[in-house]
């Protein structure tokens, strides 16, 4: 398993990739799930700009997730032998983290674990479009975190 870190040039120095590693291997680990993850750290316009054009909202937002297939789909499709297969992308936008992070009193890596954490979830299928999604996908967030050391988010 490959956790591929891209951190744009001007958030390099506000960043530990070991961190991030450490929260999407935990992730993945609390899943039981293998395979490579690409995490890019960018700026608002980046993520504001796929958010409108792949999910039709309006401006940034902290992270978002593109699983490389639905994962609800049936895994006809065989991969070579030995080969973890791609899960998909996690964008998050190092602005909004900072000023999301600043609002809710938690430090800037914290906060950067949790949206790790949280994309990952969403690559392995999980979501919170409804009030039973929310619980489920929170309860395994909040496991995470607390193995991290950090703690939980309500529901």
């Amino acid at each position: 398993m490959t956790i591929y870190l891209d951190i744009q040039e001007p958030y390099q120095e506000l960043v530990r990739p070991a961190r991030l590693e450490e929260a999407a291997q935990s992730a993945l680990d609390a899943a039981l799930a293998t395979g490579d993850i690409t995490i890019l750290i960018t700026d608002d316009e980046t993520v504001a700009d796929l958010n409108r054009r792949y999910l039709g909202k309006e401006g940034p937002t902290d992270v978002l997730s593109f699983p490389m297939r639905d994962p609800h789909a049936p895994d006809d499709f065989p991969l070579p032998p030995d080969e973890p297969p791609y899960l998909g992308d996690i964008l998050i936008a190092l602005p909004y983290t900072q000023r999301q992070a600043q609002r809710e009193g938690r430090a800037l890596e914290d906060e950067l674990a949790l949206l790790v954490v949280h994309g990952v979830l969403h690559l392995l299928g999980y979501d919170h479009a409804t009030p039973e999604e929310k619980a489920r996908m929170w309860a395994r967030q909040n496991a995470i975190l607390a193995e991290l050391g950090l703690p939980p988010l309500a529901v």
